[in-house]
């Protein structure tokens, strides 16, 4: 604010008008949904049904219990560095998980097999 002749300017007026125009601009751009290619093979992963046992079996080996890519880096006893699970960035590792999980449910409920060995 800028006093002259005891009148106050208030220099908001003029800028910010500019500035606002520049914020719902960024917002509409921000507001506009983006294409989900991966959104069919999410679908159709989801609703995988499990029903045979040999499939079952062969997607609990596939699918691994933990990430593989984690480690703990030790030098003479010493951790030195940890490399995080890098399975999370994989933008289908929920669904992937998840079938893992009903594979295990359907050799349980529906096969009666113990699931020790494939955790």
């Amino acid at each position: 604010m800028l006093r002259t002749n005891n009148r106050p300017i208030i220099f908001s007026a003029f800028v910010n008008s500019a500035e606002e125009i520049n914020k719902t601009e960024r917002k509409s751009q921000l507001a506009q949904p983006k294409p989900d290619f991966l959104q069919p093979l999410r679908q159709w992963l989801d609703s995988l049904e499990i029903q045979n046992r040999k499939l079952a079996k062969f997607i609990a080996k596939l699918i691994p219990a933990q990430c593989p890519f984690e480690r703990d880096i030790i030098l003479f006893g010493r951790k030195i560095a940890h490399i995080p699970p890098m399975c999370k960035l994989n933008p289908l590792y929920d669904q992937f998980v998840g079938l893992r999980f009903r594979a295990l449910c359907y050799l349980v409920d529906q096969c009666g097999e113990d699931i020790q060995s494939y955790c």
